[in-house]
């Protein structure tokens, strides 16, 4: 695989996991869409136990939070679909 398809490749799978996420999270109070929204919360800081490094003066606080749902999927298999067609 070229780097210049491998950024496309990237750059679709990227816009399906937001705009899938997105129809999810707008989808969640319609009653037969709301399984849309399904999905499962995982990362580095998400029960409030992120890294913090504290230097007196300046404080940065590390965490990742990732959100999968039935509508990222669905975006992201699209997305692959789109870049199977170029």
């Amino acid at each position: 695989m070229k780097t210049g398809k491998a950024w496309v490749l990237l750059l679709l799978l990227l816009c399906g996991v937001v705009i899938g996420g997105f129809l999810g999270y707008l989808t969640r109070d319609i009653s037969w869409l709301s399984w849309l929204d399904y999905g499962m919360t995982f990362g580095i800081g998400t029960d409030g136990g992120s890294f913090v490094l504290n230097l007196g003066v300046l404080v940065i606080t590390f965490g990742l939070s990732i959100k999968i749902s039935i509508a990222s999927i669905i975006g992201v298999v699209i997305a692959f679909l789109v870049y199977r067609k170029l």
